[in-house]
């Protein structure tokens, strides 16, 4: 068997704000949307137009509170080829919530509090 990936999910609970956040900070532009006939959900396919890899949002209509991520440790993590620029912009955004210098990565939130790590592109 052979496997490759196709797209990871995240649930949203504002997809209008997420997509925003997502198109000003990573680039990540809308490939594919699917909405189910009763308006329960959406489904939003993000691309960052290099890869076939996808992030999925969903969005639920019937969600009344934000999602509680507790303890949850998971991240999507983004290579840039400008580490800098992406820092400063990220800075100016206002979205960076930890940063390790020593490992020359950091990361940003997004409006539902995913952590998305950010990583330089490395020779």
């Amino acid at each position: 068997m052979n496997f490759r990936f196709a797209h990871n999910n995240l649930n949203v609970f504002n997809l209008e704000k997420s997509l925003s956040f997502y198109k000003e900070a990573l680039d990540l532009k809308e490939v594919r949307r699917k909405e189910a006939a009763d308006g329960s959900f959406i489904l939003v396919y993000l691309g960052d137009g290099k890869t076939e890899h996808k992030l999925e949002l969903t969005w639920l209509r019937d969600r009344q509170k934000p999602y509680n991520l507790g303890d949850n440790e998971i991240h999507l993590a983004f290579v840039t080829a400008d580490f800098a620029a992406a820092h400063a912009h990220h800075k100016e955004m206002d979205c960076i919530c930890y940063e390790n210098v020593a490992m020359g990565i950091y990361f940003i939130a997004d409006p539902d509090g995913y952590w998305l790590e950010i990583v330089p592109e490395r020779d």
